[in-house]
């Protein structure tokens, strides 16, 4: 059995040249601003354009660069061994895939079918589930698997305040199951599965 983890973020520049394209893909995300693409567009170009000066100073004063990526794979890399350490039966994979930056989901998926696994668990690294930040990254993959004919059983889990929601999904798509688990003070209080086998 093979298990792909892929963790949602937002990304980053990796460099100050790609401050300004890094910042339309921001602005360019329908979650972000919900108009039709004909305005949204220039929209974000003209956005990106103005705010670059300042963000690119933001970004040289703490070494020209997000160091985003880099911690995200150190997360990527922890989650992976401790797993793998504590399973024998499973092999679990992290793989990352950034909302604005690279790696975008798109060059992720292409990973994730190279190991071709049994389950899918997409694990959002944001501070809380929002349709702009767990929502949008999770819709980029949605619509990406049907493009890609990625047929693999795909979980996700968000976080909204102490309540952990785990969906599991098919290969099709469609909800199979809902799990909710209620964590207080670091211990589980109350957990349940509140929809079966929709079809």
């Amino acid at each position: 059995m093979k298990k792909a983890i892929v963790l949602f973020n937002l990304g980053g520049p990796d460099n100050l040249d790609n401050v300004e394209p890094f910042l339309f893909n921001l602005f360019n995300d329908p979650a972000i601003l919900n108009l039709p693409k004909l305005i949204r567009y220039p929209l974000a170009k003209f956005i990106s354009n103005r705010r670059a000066p300042i963000a690119r100073k933001i970004y040289q004063e703490i070494g020209g660069s997000s160091p985003i990526l880099k911690l995200t794979k150190d997360q990527a890399n922890s989650l992976q061994n401790s797993l793998n350490s504590k399973q024998n039966s499973t092999e679990y994979k992290a793989f990352i895939a950034m909302r604005c930056w690279h790696p975008r989901a798109s060059e992720t998926m292409q990973e994730v079918k190279k190991f071709n696994p049994n389950e899918i668990i997409l694990l959002p690294l944001y501070p809380q589930y929002s349709a702009a930040t767990s929502g949008s990254s999770f819709l980029e993959w949605e619509n990406l698997a049907n493009k890609n004919n990625l047929n693999i059983n795909t979980n996700f889990i968000f976080q909204i305040s102490n309540i952990f929601i785990l969906i599991i999904i098919s290969h099709m798509g469609l909800f199979k199951h809902i799990y909710l688990k209620i964590i207080m003070e670091n211990h589980l209080y109350w957990e349940k599965g509140i929809l079966e086998d929709m079809q």
